[in-house]
């Protein structure tokens, strides 16, 4: 099965619709598929995915996501940096605690983006906006 995908390039996507979510969805699980995650890597790297895109369009007036792989010698996955030029987030430690919501839903956001990956960085400020770089290994 061929994915279409230069896994030697970073693969770029807009975020400024919903539909913008749904490609930033299929285009990380195209991906992980192509780096052989687990089915249940995949199904973990797309949520996360999904949830910080959509935050990217919701609260950062959208932005910018790069997907590519990555290898350390020992294991391949797929790096995931999601870029916005918003507000940033005022009270990190608070949007990081389990149950925080703004919008309404269950609070899941970053702390269960988090969870879902193996490697979670976040820089933010209101003079550039918030950048979120998650990575997912293969097992």
């Amino acid at each position: 099965m061929t994915t279409g995908i230069d896994l030697g390039q970073p693969q770029a996507q807009s975020v400024r619709s919903d539909e913008d979510v749904v490609r930033v969805r299929q285009l990380v699980r195209a991906v992980a598929v192509a780096v052989k995650l687990s089915l249940v890597d995949q199904t973990k790297v797309v949520t996360a995915a999904s949830e910080l895109a959509r935050n990217t369009l919701v609260y950062g007036g959208g932005g910018a996501v790069e997907v590519t792989t990555v290898d350390n010698g020992r294991r391949k996955g797929v790096q995931i940096i999601f870029a916005d030029s918003g507000p940033g987030i005022p009270d990190l430690d608070l949007a990081l605690t389990d149950g925080y919501t703004t919008g309404g839903g269950l609070g899941l956001g970053l702390s269960g983006a988090r969870r879902l990956v193996d490697e979670f960085q976040i820089e933010t400020s209101a003079e550039s906006g918030t950048r979120i770089t998650v990575t997912k290994w293969s097992r």
